[in-house]
């Protein structure tokens, strides 16, 4: 039976973004990382020598919730700090080789997440549905590549 007031174009979003978001996180999971973990790992990669407050600063989060993240991964050899040259109060946070290993991985769980949530598209409906997103995205002030969620870490 046909709804009769299908859902808006918001309410898709927010069903489908919850849906990823749980499978990307059960795909995670088996390689003992959890989003924000594997967020934060890209972040330091993408921008070595960053202090845990910029960081913070750059995920919106408090730096006293980014320090447990940050020590999980350390733990588990991935990212290290290193005192900053410049003030050695600071610690710069760097990814490791163990770090970048896993990182490929991730991308490989990342592009088989991809293909299984959108595998009803062909690619240029894929491309189509990134660039409409990417707009609304930029148009909600939300920054590239760096998730909301990280808020409420």
């Amino acid at each position: 039976m046909p709804l009769e007031n299908p859902p808006g174009s918001a309410f898709l979003l927010a069903a489908v973004g919850a849906h990823a978001a749980a499978r990307f996180a059960e795909r995670v999971a088996a390689l003992d990382l959890t989003p924000p973990q594997v967020g934060l790992l890209g972040l330091i990669a993408a921008s070595p020598g960053q202090s845990q407050q910029q960081v913070a600063q750059v995920l919106g989060m408090p730096p006293s919730r980014l320090v447990g993240l940050v020590d999980a991964l350390a733990d588990r050899g991935l990212v290290e700090r290193r005192r900053n040259p410049d003030d050695r109060r600071l610690h710069a946070l760097h990814i490791t080789e163990a770090g970048r290993a896993v990182l490929d991985e991730i991308g490989a769980v990342g592009r088989a997440h991809d293909d299984a949530l959108c595998r009803s598209l062909d690619a240029d409906e894929r491309e189509t549905l990134r660039a409409l997103l990417s707009r609304i995205a930029a148009d909600q002030g939300l920054r590239p590549g760096v998730h909301p969620g990280y808020r409420s870490v």
